[in-house]
């Protein structure tokens, strides 16, 4: 920063100050008296968010939203520590392979994506289901699990695992007391990241919602279509509120720089 001119310095806190910009507006928008989204409000009430908690199709969306994350979470962080424990240990010359497929689907848009998913689901005879949305979660989010978990696992001294072993430890029982407490960080961090992106998916999940279940993103699209209330404003704060909490807890229980592949790993 020494070194950076006043205007490249002006100019790069012009810039960060405007990336959270649309989330202040969003913000102040849900404060709005009146029956449409105005920013700056006129006047200032908290009708909406009053609205936003008493309307059963809300409270349903974001229910089922968090549930979905956390079942979302919780399985594809288990195939993604399975996956990349089995290739550490026993198979590393596929990791490169591995982690290709793993990652593949960060190269597809999610609305080919989602086409791709409706056709499979439908297949299955499970569109409109919660199983369809999870499994269509696990697909979007393992990339994003897998990272942190592999990092934590590589950071395993394996010098460790066969002194468990000569002193008659199973692997089991090695995973058990060895493994998991140094992976505890990397592990945490998959679940909290992974809920979170879960939380927040829409274009993939719009395929593939039925009339008895729908998320809170997607019901916050189908809403903006038929009515520009400000409780849209308020809905959207809420769920910015979730994410941002979610994200403190995450730097606060592991930090971000699991998603970074240390030196001399």
């Amino acid at each position: 920063m020494r070194n950076m001119s006043p205007l490249s310095r002006t100019l790069g806190i012009l810039f960060l100050l405007a990336l959270p910009a649309p989330i202040f507006i969003v913000f102040g928008a849900s404060f709005n008296g009146t029956a449409y989204i105005q920013f700056p409000p006129e006047t200032y009430s908290f009708r909406w968010y009053i609205e936003a908690f008493t309307d059963p199709r809300w409270a349903r969306a974001v229910g089922t939203s968090l549930w979905i994350a956390a079942v979302t979470s919780v399985v594809v962080t288990t195939i993604s520590f399975l996956a990349a424990y089995f290739t550490l240990r026993y198979a590393p010359r596929i990791n490169t392979m591995l982690e290709l497929a793993i990652f593949s689907p960060l190269f597809f848009p999610h609305a080919c994506m989602g086409v791709a998913a409706v056709a499979l689901m439908a297949k299955l005879g499970i569109v409109g289901t919660p199983g369809a949305i999870i499994l269509a979660h696990v697909i979007v989010t393992v990339p994003f699990s897998y990272r942190p978990v592999h990092v934590a696992l590589r950071s395993v001294d394996p010098d460790l695992i066969r002194a468990a072993e000569v002193m008659g430890a199973s692997e089991l029982r090695a995973l058990k007391d060895i493994i998991l407490p140094i992976c505890r960080s990397g592990i945490l961090t998959s679940l909290l990241f992974t809920g979170i992106i879960s939380f927040d998916e829409v274009t993939v999940t719009m395929f593939l919602i039925g009339p008895q279940i729908t998320t809170l993103p997607v019901q916050i699209f189908t809403f903006i279509q038929d009515d520009a209330s400000p409780v849209l404003a308020a809905i959207s704060t809420i769920s910015v509120i979730i994410t941002f909490l979610a994200i403190l807890l995450l730097e606060r229980v592991a930090g971000l720089t699991f998603f970074v592949q240390r030196s001399g790993s």
